[in-house]
């Protein structure tokens, strides 16, 4: 499985970068988590919006879902230009029936709803859900394929059922939309002592920094959240690739 991160930045993207967006690959299945703001751009880089095989989306805020508009747009100018696509797959809760109403599209794309409490199979993938602490329903996902766990917390503040959902995965891409010395919990999203601590007591290998703040020095996020977990921490970068 291979992970590569295409937004990161948390509320918008900052100038000719991305909001939340990350590839997953695996067996030539190529799963979109996300798709907020300049996410389709970006994606561009790295395969063709006709290429994507399924859409995964853990809430309806516009940083994390901006760009599905525009994703429904090229597949169907794709199609006008003689490109016979099949209906993409878009993933969503249906806790919102007029966010989740527009995940269809003519025959372009199809919203397919998720029911959090059972596991669902997405190509090769089998993804579990946990709902977070966001101020609209939000779901984290534990993404298991070929032997290996991707957990993305989406966005939340701090709870504890976390440790036990991404206990030792392999990658936990958690969202970091504060400094240690900041509280997130009343806007429903962590802080970096928070992150280290929850990868610390989950046993991840890996800790990727996520959703990030467009103020202060993003290097502290990450000497914060080593402080706290023992294995190997990086923030979110634009392209950063990760094989499992």
């Amino acid at each position: 499985m291979k992970l590569t991160v295409i937004g990161y930045w948390g509320g918008y993207p900052k100038k000719n970068a991305a909001s939340s967006g990350y590839l997953l690959e695996h067996e030539g299945f190529q799963l979109l988590l996300d798709c907020g703001s300049g996410v389709l751009s970006k994606l561009q880089n790295i395969i063709q919006p006709g290429e994507l095989d399924a859409v995964i989306l853990s809430h309806y805020h516009s940083d994390h879902i901006a760009d599905i508009g525009v994703l429904q747009h090229a597949r169907l100018i794709q199609g006008f230009l003689g490109n016979d696509l099949p209906n993409l797959p878009i993933y969503g809760h249906t806790f919102d029936q007029p966010e989740f109403g527009k995940l269809t599209y003519k025959s372009i794309t199809k919203g397919v709803g998720y029911e959090p409490t059972t596991v669902l199979s997405v190509g090769p993938y089998q993804i579990s859900f946990l709902r977070t602490n966001h101020p609209v329903p939000c779901f984290a996902m534990r993404i298991e394929a070929g032997g290996k766990t991707v957990v993305y917390t989406g966005d939340s503040s701090y709870k504890e059922e976390f440790i036990e959902f991404s206990h030792k995965a392999d990658v936990l891409l958690c969202e970091c939309n504060f400094y240690g010395n900041q509280s997130g919990k009343s806007a429903g999203h962590m802080n970096s002592i928070e992150a280290g601590q929850l990868a610390e007591k989950a046993k991840v290998k890996k800790l990727i920094l996520t959703h990030l703040p467009h103020y202060g020095n993003l290097d502290d996020l990450m000497a914060e959240a080593s402080g706290e977990f023992g294995g190997t921490t990086k923030l979110a970068e634009e392209f950063l690739s990760i094989s499992l």
